[in-house]
């Protein structure tokens, strides 16, 4: 009889939690972020950091956008290292001190490659909120 009681209550109990919201689900406690090129140019070896780790994206030609990979924390900004016909160029944030984590949810940054032919004032971000 206890273990019958036992399974129930296995049973139950997540079932419960599943219907009344308390499920551990990590698609409303994480941030979803996906890249979209926005320039004329393919960029190839394309590498984003929202703050603890580099996150290597597929290359991505004129105006395609990546799918979305999953962070713990990321930012209205981004280091972004990309390569444009073989040479590389790199938005790099100073620091995050004092910026407020994005909300879970998805978003994307576009990224564009300006005029410019420097290696740190090429490239250009802006977030979007899907």
């Amino acid at each position: 009889m206890k273990i019958l009681l036992k399974t129930i209550l296995l049973l139950i109990i997540p079932a419960i939690m599943g219907i009344s919201g308390m499920s551990c689900d990590t698609e409303n406690n994480s941030v979803f972020i996906r890249l979209r090129n926005t320039s004329g140019s393919d960029y190839t070896s394309v590498v984003l950091n929202t703050s603890f780790a580099n996150v290597g994206f597929d290359d991505l030609t004129s105006g395609t956008t990546s799918d979305y990979k999953e962070f713990s924390v990321a930012y209205n900004y981004a280091f972004v290292e990309l390569f444009i016909d073989g040479s590389v160029y790199t938005l790099q944030p100073i620091d995050y001190v004092g910026e407020t984590p994005l909300k879970n949810g998805h978003y994307t940054y576009e990224i564009d490659a300006g005029d410019a032919t420097g290696r740190y004032d090429k490239l250009s971000l802006r977030l979007v909120e899907d």
